[in-house]
């Protein structure tokens, strides 16, 4: 077929459209464009591109947020953006300076152990030695883990035990032959021997020379004891005893035998322990520790005083749970020397020291 049209032929529609000649005026719509023909290789108009977020850095609580401005890739308008407010999870320093002494409190009045002390009172006469003597009286005090009650138990001064190291013997000579052999060893010696024998743990010891007890009485300004009845010489009620009288008192053995002494000596500890809360005692606080220094010796480190102070105070106000080795826990013999003594019934005597010390 002839491709190629005479411009006076009139197109009978087989002719190629890529061909065919319009002639001016004819009826065929001329195309007002040439074709656009689309291609992977023309270049395409550039894509819009998404805004991402935008992280910014968490800023302190102390500090305000920073306001930034983002420009977008749409509109290019500003938005203002601002970072959230961190919460501030940490604890302040003024939370753990509370809890470092609510700990400290509970530890000066509250410590989570149990802790035995025995009180001795010495019978010291002028010698080379400082603390050479007899613990005449001996009191083994205890407070149970985080409770401030104090319980006592008094042991009597011829108790005939087994001494460490000395065979038999009174228990109050146990301090005796210490500082005799080592000076500065008793309080450690009547330790071992009370521990031994009752089967338990002595932690600490405090002894108390009977010369000095009445300077510390005096520098108190003497010490009122309510007696229930009559006894040692003194009426029933209130009694105020000097340093010299209430030596006489704790002491005394005319009146009646040493279980009545235990007793009063219990009762003498709890009257000066009140004497204490007298706040016309305290401008003497001062006269009374210079001469305890120099007359009472303990080995109770200093972070146990405050409880140790406090749990004595409570006590004596409340009142102590006391004890003493009644004449049912011994039985009174005559050694082969001639001395009077008190053999321990064990079997009435421990029940009671597993109730208060274990």
């Amino acid at each position: 077929m002839n491709d190629n049209l005479n411009e006076n032929q009139e197109p009978d529609g087989s002719e190629s459209r890529f061909n065919t000649i319009i002639k001016p005026g004819s009826s065929i719509a001329q195309p007002q464009s040439p074709p656009v023909f689309e291609s992977w290789m023309d270049p395409q108009p550039e894509a819009v591109k998404p805004v991402l977020p935008v992280y910014a850095e968490p800023i302190p609580a102390v500090f305000e947020p920073e306001i930034s401005a983002i420009q977008t890739a749409v509109s290019g308008e500003s938005i203002i953006y601002k970072a959230p407010r961190q919460k501030n999870n940490q604890k302040k320093p003024g939370f753990w300076l509370v809890m470092l002494c609510l700990i400290l409190i509970f530890i000066f009045f509250f410590t989570p152990v149990r802790v035995t002390t025995l009180v001795l009172g010495i019978d010291w006469r002028p010698s080379a030695s400082p603390w050479l003597g007899r613990s005449d009286t001996m009191i083994l005090t205890t407070m149970p883990p985080a409770l401030p009650q104090v319980s006592m138990l008094s042991i009597p001064r011829d108790l005939w035990l087994t001494i460490p190291n000395h065979y038999e013997n009174r228990i109050n000579t146990a301090h005796y032959f210490a500082e005799l052999t080592t000076p500065g060893s008793g309080m450690q010696a009547a330790k071992e021997a009370v521990g031994a024998n009752f089967g338990i743990n002595v932690d600490y010891a405090v002894r108390v020379k009977f010369s000095g007890f009445i300077d510390i009485v005096d520098a108190f300004g003497g010490v009122t004891v309510n007696l229930p009845e009559a006894m040692s010489g003194l009426e029933a009620g209130p009694n105020h005893l000097d340093g010299k009288q209430a030596l006489a008192f704790v002491r005394d053995r005319k009146s009646g035998d040493d279980f009545f002494r235990q007793e009063r000596g219990q009762l003498f500890i709890a009257s000066a322990i009140k004497e204490v809360l007298n706040p016309l005692k305290w401008p003497r606080i001062p006269a009374v520790l210079a001469v305890a220094a120099a007359n009472i010796d303990t080995d109770l480190p200093i972070w146990l005083w405050p409880r140790t102070a406090y749990a004595m105070i409570f006590s004596a106000v409340k009142g102590f749970d006391s004890h003493t080795l009644d004449r049912s826990m011994v039985t009174p013999w005559v050694t082969d020397d001639g001395a009077q003594v008190l053999g321990p019934n064990w079997t009435i005597i421990n029940p009671l020291i597993d109730e208060l010390f274990k």
